[in-house]
């Protein structure tokens, strides 16, 4: 094998690497203080974005912080770490993805500053990312 095509190979084999650590390893990349999606239940009746349990868990996977705030007992989901440089976020869930989510395709009415309102089994939540 010609030294040019090695060392092609060699570089392509880094790179590959590379990606890979930078997708395992962005939990250990957190730094400052947690971010928490807290889900409040509210009892007025109003406008919502409609959040619909699918077959096969697609919505729990894909709102996971939302998941966890409504089934934990104090309204709020595991911390999110933000990373430093803004690397973190590039590969990795957070909790400010699932509210751009809501906040897209909910009506214009159920966002209130921060906040939007999300209908879930019946019950209508106040949906914000918190830091204590």
């Amino acid at each position: 094998m010609r030294s040019v095509t090695r060392n092609f190979l060699l570089g392509v084999l880094a790179v590959v690497v590379l990606l890979l650590a930078l997708g395992a390893l962005p939990s250990y990349l957190g730094s400052g203080d947690p971010y928490y999606l807290t889900a409040d239940p509210v009892a007025d009746d109003g406008p919502a974005f409609t959040l619909n349990a699918t077959e096969g868990g697609i919505a729990e996977r894909r709102y996971e912080y939302f998941f966890a705030a409504v089934e934990s007992s104090d309204g709020r989901s595991a911390g999110y770490r933000r990373g430093p440089y803004g690397l973190k976020e590039e590969f990795t869930h957070s909790p400010f993805d699932e509210l751009a989510t809501f906040r897209e395709f909910a009506p214009a009415d159920a966002v209130d500053g921060d906040a939007v309102f999300v209908r879930y089994n019946e019950t209508r939540y106040r949906v914000t990312v918190v830091q204590p």
